[in-house]
Parts: structure tokens; C-alpha cells; sequence
């Protein structure tokens, strides 16, 4: 389609900012280019407040679209592109998506709460116990490897040993062999906490603490809130090309 003046002068902007263009972008700029304003105003104060670097602003909106809550295939193909313009490598990427990976848990971190709640409303829950020897290797590998301890790993710890111990080696695999910084890594976890698809406000106030202690300033992290927030705009992307089909053809 032939552009107005004013269609031509955001998606310019647009592409400047994040550096892409698509079809779905396209589709928007066509239906509506004044809401495709806004949202580019929107998206790109963390662009212009800069806490971040342009490669961790990449890894956050990976992080985010990556998460197995959202899994948006464009964003994720457009953040690692993103990622990689800033110079990130292959192996730092992986890195980030192994880190995203254990979303998972909270399945476990969630429900096994609720279990001993249950099992003790009913009168069936078992008598705490010391910790054996097991369970005390199970904890002190994780403290090690992790880098913390907090007590939303207890009921765990007491129930299923032998889950945690397994999830200590999936999760710990990047914090053994990968290169990002703590710091970061406890980034990646605070932007898929925070989505809007999961707000998991255990594990952000958790990763939050976290990140403080490993350096970051509460400017940083707000920045990764930032980008996390706008995963909004997908409902549109990815409808906006239907929309503009259907309205072309009738």
C-alpha cells in the first residue's frame, strides 16, 4: 500500500528503535498508524532511558517471549536477531533460553505448598523430620550451585528430595557451564516472573533480592518491567493481519 506522509514517519521511527519491520507491523500501520504511535512512545522509553544495555534489553524481550506462558514465535526471532546485532553470541542466546527454561518449576513451587496446606487441614501431614544426610546434600548442592537458599525451596526439599536434586542439575547447567553473569541470569528470571503471563510474585520478589545483591540498581530492573510490559501489543500483531485480510476482502 501507498503510505501517507505520517504512516511513513512512524514506521521510519519504528525502525529505528527496534530495528525490524513485519507484516504484523505492517497490518497495524495500515488499520490504525496513530495507536501504532502510541505504542512505539510506549515501548521505547526503555530505549531512550538506556539502564540497559542493548544486548541484555534483547535478552529481557527474549526472556519474555520465549517463556513457555507465551511463546510468541515473531518476538522471538526479532529479539535474537536483536541480540545478535548487538553482539551477542549464539552460546550466550542458549544461555538465556536454558535460564528461561526453568519456568517450569513453579508447577512444583506453587503445588507443593498447597499439598502440605491440604495434607494439614485434614491432619495427615507428616510430622517435620530433621533433614537427612540426603537432604542436606540436596540443599547444599543447590545453595552452591544457584548461589542462594530460601524457604520456598523447604516443603520441597522435605517432600520430593529427589525432584529438587534433578531440578538443581537442569537448572544449575547454565551457573556451571555458561558465561553470562549472575546478574544477569537473576534478570532473566525477574522478566519472566513479571510477565503478565505468569506474575509469579514469589519468584520476583525472590530473583529481585537477588539481582540487588549481585549489583543491579533499582533503575535496571525496572527497565526489564518495562520491557516485560508490553507484550500487550501482541494481541494486536498478531490479529491485525487477519483483521486487515478480512476488511480487504469485504
Amino acid at each position: 500500500m501507498a503510505l501517507t506522509a505520517r504512516q511513513q514517519e512512524i514506521k521510519a521511527e519504528f525502525e529505528r528503535v527496534h530495528g525490524a519491520w513485519d507484516d504484523s507491523w505492517q497490518a497495524v500501520l495500515a488499520l490504525d498508524p496513530e495507536f501504532l504511535a502510541a505504542y512505539l512512545d510506549f515501548a521505547g522509553v526503555p530505549h531512550r532511558k538506556q539502564h540497559l544495555d542493548a544486548k541484555t534489553r534483547a535478552f529481557m524481550a527474549l526472556a519474555v517471549d520465549a517463556a513457555t506462558t507465551h511463546l510468541h514465535g515473531p518476538g522471538i526471532r526479532r529479539h535474537i536477531e536483536a541480540a545478535r546485532a548487538a553482539g551477542a553470541t549464539a552460546a550466550e542466546i542458549m544461555e538465556v533460553l536454558e535460564c528461561t527454561a526453568t519456568l517450569s518449576i513453579h508447577a512444583m513451587n506453587v503445588g507443593v505448598p498447597v499439598l502440605v496446606e491440604v495434607l494439614e487441614e485434614r491432619g495427615e501431614r507428616p510430622t517435620p523430620a530433621p533433614l537427612t544426610e540426603y537432604q542436606e546434600h540436596v540443599k547444599e548442592e543447590f545453595t552452591r550451585d544457584r548461589g542462594y537458599w530460601n524457604p520456598t525451596w523447604d516443603e520441597m526439599l522435605e517432600f520430593d528430595p529427589e525432584l529438587l536434586e534433578a531440578y538443581t542439575t537442569f537448572s544449575a547447567y547454565p551457573w556451571r557451564h555458561g558465561s553470562l553473569s549472575p546478574k544477569l541470569r537473576e534478570f532473566v528470571y525477574i522478566a519472566f516472573d513479571t510477565s503478565s503471563t505468569h506474575l509469579y510474585r514469589v519468584g520476583l520478589k525472590l530473583h529481585i533480592e537477588n539481582a540487588l545483591g549481585y549489583g543491579a540498581t533499582p533503575q535496571e530492573i525496572l527497565e526489564i518491567m518495562e520491557i516485560a510490559s508490553t507484550i500487550g501489543m501482541h494481541s494486536v500483531t498478531t490479529a491485525a493481519p487477519i483483521l486487515l485480510e478480512l476488511a480487504t476482502e469485504g
